[in-house]
């Protein structure tokens, strides 16, 4: 304590400059008197400081040399490089992009099958498949969802694996059809019948919340979902004996 004591005494006499003559004392009645006898001037403009404490530049603190600026202009030559392979939103695109799954075409048309569809490749630009409506349903079955549906009916299906828009599928499990004369009924399914649509959208459901809650134990949990959809448009129902345009139409 006492050696601190000391160096602060030591620097508060070498920081304080020292006076040659004591000032003479002036009393606080003077020094008022003085005050107020002076004009009051406009007050003296304030130097702002320079602009660059408020804007430092790209300058390091270090010092540079000549090869320095070389490398900067190396980097801004390679940062527009980059910047012009891609525009904004390709890597969104990149991530929305599915990964590939690694399968074979062969394990692929089993899972599908398994399913309950079958891909048959994109839809050609010379093709309507939309034809008018026609009095015919069927009730097929996609997973483990069933649908009743007839031609030019959307409906959504949990995400199908291994198509993309546009691309055309066979719903091959059928379980039963039905028109205005007949009815046939599968056991389960019918082999001779099938149901083509058409991918429309990949899409996902509203969000569902989930909340879990244990009393008296401080525990709050809350996660939402939104289920992968597809749409998918009939085109056509196959298996069964269609009646007339011209008795639909009358």
């Amino acid at each position: 304590m006492a050696s601190r004591r000391c160096l602060l005494r030591l620097l508060s006499s070498r920081l304080v400059p020292q006076r040659s003559q004591p000032l003479a004392p002036v009393s606080i009645a003077t020094r008022t008197l003085t005050s107020l006898s002076e004009p009051l001037g406009p007050p003296a403009p304030r130097a702002l400081p320079s602009p660059r404490l408020y804007y430092p530049s790209r300058c390091h603190f270090a010092t540079r040399s000549s090869g320095d600026e070389d490398d900067d202009e190396y980097e801004e030559e390679h940062y527009d490089e980059e910047g012009s392979e891609g525009e904004w939103g390709d890597e969104d695109e990149e991530v929305a992009a599915k990964k590939p799954s690694g399968k074979t075409e062969e394990e692929k048309v089993a899972e599908a099958a398994e399913i309950g569809y079958k891909v048959l490749g994109p839809l050609g630009a010379d093709e309507k498949p939309f034809k008018p409506y026609e009095p015919v349903f069927a009730v097929v079955q996609i997973g483990s969802h069933q649908f009743k549906v007839s031609n030019g009916d959307s409906i959504f299906t949990e995400r199908l694996k291994f198509c993309d828009v546009n691309d055309k599928l066979v719903l091959n499990r059928v379980l039963m059809l039905g028109s205005q004369t007949q009815t046939v009924i599968g056991r389960p399914i019918l082999p001779d019948a099938a149901v083509h649509a058409v991918v429309e959208e990949h899409a996902l459901d509203a969000k569902v919340i989930i909340f879990k809650k244990k009393r008296r134990k401080n525990y709050r949990r809350t996660k939402g979902h939104r289920q992968e959809l597809t749409k998918l448009r009939i085109t056509n129902i196959e298996g069964i004996d269609k009646p007339e345009t011209a008795a639909v139409a009358a």
